[in-house]
């Protein structure tokens, strides 16, 4: 059968876990459309590195052509150095990793792994890791679509958009668009949920040469002398880029709840409004991480706030063989331990696979995907909570706000 005969796989939103799961399909000659709420790539900030587990990156070794494997690995940075070190903010100085404590009597809090492969650890922008699985999808992608809903039909579905046109019917939908997905919803019944911790967070970057101080390693400073919380800024300093200026890297500053007051709690706000609260926090820091603030890029300052699924882990909802959902829309994390974007593309390797195995639409395989992701789904939203339990001093349960 031609491809061009085919119903296309339905995808929403052009995010990391979206645009993976496209290629797996490229590679695989299934036809397929993307639909992007956003007017373009350069819509909002991209800026911030996400470090790269080894399960992270072998799911995206397994959906990519080996020629884009190559130029996605040569794109990535590998961080050696001291590895990953807490730095005391106030005076500069790096504070000793407790000791393992092996007793009983506490609750066991989640070690952070790093490095993935090589002894490295690997880490690249969203922005650019979002170019590279973009492309070869560039034509299949309608930007300044929302989906909203869906309709199922005898023989497959329709994207229904904010303005109440439908897309053209399709084979299965995918929702791939992040926590504020409608798909989930609508799929899920209800059941997918996703809850706002309270703690909140600004990313920004700087000129490598700001960060020079540092050296290279991925980087924790902490800031306990806030009477409203614990605040702290996480950063990766590869050695390559180190001296030249026209290079930015990026920082995650995270914050327990109200210590960041974003205006109005918009947290599509961008600029100077966020890059005025990071220079207040950090205004008496010791002076070799000054400069991260004050030669920040206030364009690309923005807040962002801390959600999490229940930890409780993924929950269960009645299949719909013809579709489900992928990344943050099936289970949100918190920044702690970076274990979000290694997750979600897991889920696009393993959707990916599965479709691709089926040569497209097959009555068991969104079973199949869902039986799966929960297992390695939860246990990831389990570790991302108890990190930010201690990290961000968050508690929630069923019961807690949701976004």
């Amino acid at each position: 059968m031609a491809v061009s005969t085919r119903k296309p796989i339905l995808i929403s939103g052009a995010g990391l876990a979206s645009l993976l799961l496209a290629q797996s399909l490229l590679r695989a000659s299934i036809p397929f459309l993307i639909f992007e709420r956003d007017s373009s790539f350069s819509f909002r900030a991209q800026g911030y590195r996400l470090r790269l587990s080894s399960e992270g990156l072998n799911a995206i070794e397994s959906a990519l052509e080996p020629e884009m494997w190559k130029r996605f690995w040569e794109t990535c940075g590998k961080t050696g150095g001291e590895g990953f070190g807490t730095i005391d903010a106030k005076t500069g100085l790096r504070v000793p990793e407790p000791p393992d404590d092996n007793k009983n009597d506490k609750p066991k809090v989640p070690k952070e792994t790093l490095t993935s492969r090589g002894g490295k650890i690997v880490g690249i922008s969203r922005g650019e890791m979002r170019k590279l699985f973009a492309s070869g999808c560039e034509p299949f992608i309608h930007w300044s679509h929302r989906v909203t809903s869906y309709e199922l039909t005898p023989s497959g579905v329709h994207a229904v958009f904010a303005d109440g046109s439908k897309s053209v019917e399709g084979e299965m939908l995918i929702g791939g668009e992040g926590i504020y997905s409608k798909v989930a919803k609508q799929v899920s019944q209800g059941k997918l949920k996703v809850y706002d911790t309270g703690a909140r967070g600004i990313h920004g970057q700087a000129p490598t040469t700001a960060f020079k101080g540092l050296g290279e390693g991925v980087w924790r400073m902490v800031d306990d002398s806030n009477p409203k919380g614990r605040c702290s800024v996480i950063t990766n300093v590869r050695s390559g880029d180190m001296d030249d200026p026209n290079v930015q890297f990026g920082w995650t500053m995270g914050a327990q709840p109200g210590v960041i007051k974003v205006p109005n709690d918009d947290g599509a706000m961008i600029g100077t409004p966020a890059a005025e609260i990071v220079k207040e926090l950090t205004a008496d820091w010791h002076p070799r991480l000054k400069p991260l603030f004050d030669e920040m890029d206030v364009s690309e300052a923005a807040f962002w706030k801390i959600t999490c699924s229940t930890p409780a882990g993924v929950p269960e909802w009645p299949n719909e063989p013809r579709v489900t959902v992928i990344g943050d829309a099936a289970h949100s994390m918190t920044p702690a331990g970076g274990i979000g974007a290694n997750t979600a593309v897991q889920d696009s390797a393993l959707l990916g696979r599965l479709i691709a195995e089926a040569g497209g639409y097959s009555d068991g395989v969104t079973a199949a995907y869902e039986k799966q992701m929960r297992v390695y789904g939860s246990e990831a939203v389990g570790i991302s909570y108890g990190l930010a339990t201690v990290g961000f001093g968050i508690s929630i349960d069923e019961n807690s706000k949701t976004v």
